[in-house]
């Protein structure tokens, strides 16, 4: 009997990616009594098309192969945002860049590609996406006011959740800007310092609700992987790099902290960290577990293994290669992840086990 038990589960553990993905819908019930809206400031691990729009590169096939077409995401289909969307049954935030036909009913996504917290008015850092959210609430105000139907209001705007989901770049840049660990480590509280002033910016201009994501573990990246020269003691069990995943600890820890000393000075604010680390470690890990065949892997790059990255040939390129459809890597282009691993993070996240205070996704629109 246990032996047969034993075999199920293995199959299910098998297909948990598709399960994931077929199911998702029903996994999570929105329970929303009002309409969600949802601003996001980030970088690549959030844009839905932001850089394609603001720069008028096309990400190029296989990029977005779910979708059939280019989304505008560097994946090959859903990222996290677009789960926890879904999560509340609301359309996928369109870029704020967007010039053709917007939605913004439901709120922007500000997050690009390659942005970070530092320098602070570079194009598109964190602080230059809060001073396009300042103006996109301004001119929305404005023609409301005028008459204009299906923006967003004064309440919309103050009950929105302001999801945050930055930081990989500035600790990538670091080390890859040859910096030691420890030049990376001291240059932390400066990037932490960006983020506290974007929370306290958006608070000041009516925001109270904000969700904060932690980095993931850099050291487990393909591209990483691929270009760090490796040495066995900075190797972890896993394979992944460790001095590049403790630095994201320490990052993370910082954050956390910050999030706490944040939420005794915001009077009526809610902020949640979430421990994005833990879960993406977690499935790094125990990816035969989830049904992953690959952890450490591109599915779209060139090279073959162990890594199937090569900085002179990304997917896309010329002379890329690309896993079957349907495969479960958890690496879609050596940075990024692929839909399925995505849609385990978001429903990771759904499941408030690794969030401070555990609070659900839809708490903010009951």
């Amino acid at each position: 009997m246990g032996e047969k038990k034993r075999c199920t589960q293995s199959r299910l553990d098998q297909y948990l990616p598709y399960l994931l993905l077929v199911l998702f819908p029903q996994l999570v019930t929105s329970q929303c009594n009002s309409n969600p809206v949802i601003f996001n400031f980030g970088d690549s691990n959030s844009d839905t098309g932001g850089f394609s729009f603001g720069t008028g590169i096309i990400f190029s096939p296989p990029n977005g192969r779910i979708f059939h077409q280019p989304s505008g995401r560097l994946s090959d289909g859903r990222l996290v945002i677009d789960f926890l969307c879904q999560s509340l049954n609301t359309s996928y935030l369109t870029p704020y860049l967007e010039p053709l036909a917007p939605n913004f009913r439901n709120g922007a996504n500000f997050a690009i590609s390659g942005s970070c917290t530092l320098p602070e008015y570079v194009l598109f850092s964190l602080n230059v996406q809060v001073l396009q959210f300042l103006r996109f609430k301004s001119r929305s105000l404005q023609l409301i006011s005028q008459g204009t139907r299906n923006l967003i209001n004064v309440g919309g705007f103050r009950n929105a959740i302001y999801t945050i989901d930055i930081g990989q770049n500035d600790i990538a840049g670091a080390f890859s800007s040859k910096l030691s660990y420890e030049q990376v480590i001291a240059k932390i509280p400066s990037f932490l310092t960006e983020i506290k002033y974007a929370i306290l910016n958006l608070y000041q201009h009516g925001g109270k609700n904000f969700w904060v994501h932690s980095t993931g573990p850099l050291g487990c990246l393909p591209q990483k992987l691929a270009m760090f020269n490796q040495n066995a003691s900075d190797i972890d069990h896993y394979g992944c790099i460790l001095s590049l995943n403790n630095a994201a600890k320490v990052f993370n820890k910082g954050l956390s902290d910050l999030c706490h000393e944040m939420r005794t000075e915001m009077k009526n604010a809610t902020i949640v960290y979430t421990d994005i680390y833990a879960i993406k470690y977690d499935l790094i890990a125990n990816y035969t577990k989830y049904g992953f065949e690959k952890s450490l892997m591109a599915c779209c790059g060139n090279g073959g293994p162990p890594y199937n990255y090569n900085a002179n040939i990304t997917c896309g390129q010329i002379g890329c290669n690309v896993c079957k459809e349907g495969s479960h890597y958890i690496s879609w282009d050596g940075v990024h992840y692929t839909e399925a691993a995505n849609a385990f993070v978001a429903s990771r996240i759904l499941s408030a086990k690794y969030s401070t205070p555990q609070l659900k996704f839809n708490y903010f629109c009951q």
